[in-house]
């Protein structure tokens, strides 16, 4: 059960070793500026393996439980399914409901661990494959895989990585299941923090942060829903910034010039890389300024 390209490796890997009887995962959408169909990227590599598949509106319908429950699976792999799988799924299984979770549980429970983990200005993440409850991500750990977070990765980049990282630590998981070597670590609550889902206003940039934070929220938004400030009453997408010497007041311009535009934060400042006008493309920031006209001591706000 799994639905975004996060996903698709681990299917990949679990078609390898096992037989997969079906593949679950959410409709087809309507997707772009001509909304045609889009399949979802699960149901694509699904084809490409000559899996069935099944595309219920909500797996909780009787007649979606029905279905599911018809294959009398041995185990169900959940990796991004995108919803919450109601206790009748959950028991389905003989040997129950193992997830793909994108953070090192209890850290970041919820549905965008790896963007809050950028955030927040992790330096070290992975991914854990738990057995699942009826709680948000609350089940016991069966297998934990570490990585580090460079300085230059952003959600998207870190998407790609721990996608990989997911598979291969549910090959190794499915391993230990078949040779009696994996065992149940219950969850420490009280270190239990959540990551809930992303909306386009977690994107909004205040200014009297220091900029290392600024810098680590247009990490964590890119590339959707993206960093974003206001210039001259329309929103600005901030793709890509670096830190820098300056000081003034938060969102003032301190400099406009060839390297771009640097603006003050509430500790520091960030020279900013790449950015988007509200209906334009993106450019670097330097095009922006010129474009329009922009002045040191001009200001950027909320």
């Amino acid at each position: 059960m799994g639905t975004p390209a996060f996903a698709v490796p681990s299917l990949t890997a679990v078609a390898v070793s096992e037989t997969v009887t079906l593949v679950v995962t959410n409709p087809d959408r309507p997707s772009g500026r001509g909304q045609a169909l889009s399949i979802p990227p699960v149901k694509a590599e699904a084809q490409r393996l000559g899996l069935p598949v099944f595309q219920p509106e909500k797996a909780k319908h009787p007649d979606a439980v029905a279905r599911i429950a018809a294959e009398t699976p041995d185990l169900i792999v959940v990796v991004a399914y995108g919803h919450i799988l109601p206790k009748s799924i959950l028991d389905i299984p003989a040997h129950g409901c193992v997830n793909v979770h994108a953070s090192l549980l209890p850290k970041y429970r919820g549905a965008a661990p790896i963007n809050w983990a950028v955030a927040r200005g992790e330096r070290v993440t992975g991914v854990t494959i738990m057995k699942m409850d009826v709680g948000m991500d609350t089940g016991p750990m069966l297998l934990a895989r570490e990585m580090p977070i460079s300085g230059e990765d952003t959600a998207g980049t870190l998407f790609e990585k721990l996608s990989l990282l997911g598979a291969e630590a549910l090959s190794e998981a499915l391993r230990g299941f078949h040779d009696g070597t994996l065992s149940e670590t219950p969850q420490d609550d009280r270190l239990a923090s959540y990551a809930p889902m992303l909306k386009k206003e977690h994107g909004r940039i205040d200014w009297s942060r220091p900029a290392e934070e600024v810098r680590n929220l247009v990490r964590a938004m890119t590339p959707w829903p993206s960093a974003c400030t206001s210039h001259e009453g329309k929103t600005l997408k901030i793709l890509s910034a670096s830190l820098c010497e300056g000081r003034g007041e938060p969102g003032e311009i301190l400099e406009v010039g060839r390297d771009g535009i640097v603006v003050a934060c509430g500790e520091g400042a960030l020279a900013l890389g790449r950015v988007q006008p509200e209906g334009g493309r993106e450019m670097p920031s330097r095009d922006y300024a010129r474009g329009r006209r922009m002045m040191k001591g001009e200001r950027l706000s909320r």
